[in-house]
């Protein structure tokens, strides 16, 4: 079978606005140009490798100076990898990677090539003449959009090492989020097409807070500003909205289980102790909540990774890090990264996009 791949290098900042995703909250204005994506956190750099054929693919978040990371995992249906590492208990410390695939549990294999990438690079930990790099990462479920038997592999994740940078994050459907849908609490003929999206607050004390998201979600995605539905099941006109919080009050989801899954990441240029960074994931979970209805159901297998690169100087910060501060923060951003996941997308045959409804 012959694949075409495309591997996102760089991306272009196009974000003039970032709306801090509470309602009643302003928007912050930023000025034309500015990098409000995750890759505004000094240290991280993010690359996508997309099976265009399928579609589907994975992203990679790169941290090669190494990160110290926390998970939770809310969804009842999770597909991860080498998650129990990022306990606080644990004896690791920090992490090189995390990786996000789709593929559901065989888009893991993606990880492999992750950590071929950083080896060659002598990243990892050293032991005798090896380096053994830390890549956790998880997997949603894009099976049911175009051919099942198309899931990335170990290549994926080698080409998306590749390809990571420090540019604008490109966002929509790439990368983990090429086959991403979501709208299917009536059933999958009624759901619409979502990806990638990502958002960034820095404040005047230098603290910076950001978030990358692949929205594969079973609900609906609500712009917490206004309360409204974005995107999601659509009505038997194809162009509005049946809207979740109505649906289910008159019917059951019609959603198969195990079929769904929003995959999230947070970077802070802060520095977190490891219960720290665990407890910034669990509040950025916070987000999903107010974008997201419903989140976290038997039919998602939902989580959020929180990176903190420690690059922001101590001289600079006002004050210790604040892990409860950074969680508000964190939910804020992922709130907005999952809006701006669907209003990026790109149609796929049987799954429209928002921008083809208007």
């Amino acid at each position: 079978m012959s694949v075409r791949t495309l591997t996102i290098v760089t991306g272009v900042a196009v974000l003039a606005v970032v709306a801090i995703a509470q309602r009643g909250t302003p928007p912050i204005a930023l000025a034309p140009g500015i990098n409000a994506t995750l890759t505004a956190v000094p240290g991280i750099k993010v690359g996508h490798h997309t099976l265009t054929e399928r579609p589907t693919g994975c992203t990679v978040i790169l941290a090669e100076a190494g990160a110290t990371a926390g998970v939770d995992v809310r969804g009842a249906a999770p597909a991860t990898r080498e998650t129990d590492l990022l306990e606080p208990v644990d004896v690791v410390q920090q992490i090189h990677a995390v990786v996000l695939s789709g593929g559901s549990a065989f888009g893991l294999d993606s990880a492999g090539g992750v950590m071929r990438y950083l080896e060659e690079k002598g990243i990892g930990f050293a032991f005798a003449g090896a380096h053994v790099p830390t890549v956790p990462g998880a997997s949603l479920f894009d099976l049911p959009v175009g051919d099942p038997k198309i899931r990335p592999t170990a290549d994926c994740g080698y080409q998306a090492s590749k390809a990571a940078s420090t540019a604008p994050v490109v966002e929509g459907s790439v990368g983990a989020g090429a086959g991403a849908t979501i709208g299917k609490t009536a059933g999958f003929g009624h759901a619409m097409k979502a990806g990638i999206g990502s958002a960034s607050i820095t404040l005047p004390d230098g603290l910076i807070v950001a978030a990358l998201v692949a929205v594969n979600a079973a609900g609906d995605v609500i712009d917490p500003s206004t309360g409204q539905v974005v995107a999601g099941a659509r009505a038997d006109d194809g162009k509005s909205f049946l809207d979740a919080r109505k649906l289910l009050r008159t019917r059951g989801a019609q959603t198969n289980a195990r079929e769904n899954t929003t995959l999230g990441v947070i970077a802070t240029n802060a520095t977190l102790t490891k219960t720290q960074a665990k407890r910034v994931a669990q509040m950025a979970h916070d987000g999903f909540a107010r974008a997201i209805y419903p989140a976290h159901t038997s039919g998602d297998g939902d989580a959020i990774f929180a990176l903190a690169t420690g690059t922001l100087a101590p001289s600079t910060a006002s004050a210790p890090a604040d892990a409860s501060r950074i969680g508000a923060l964190a939910a804020d951003v992922m709130a907005e990264a999952i809006v701006r996941a669907v209003r990026q997308a790109t149609s796929v045959p049987g799954y429209p996009a928002l921008r083809d409804l208007r």
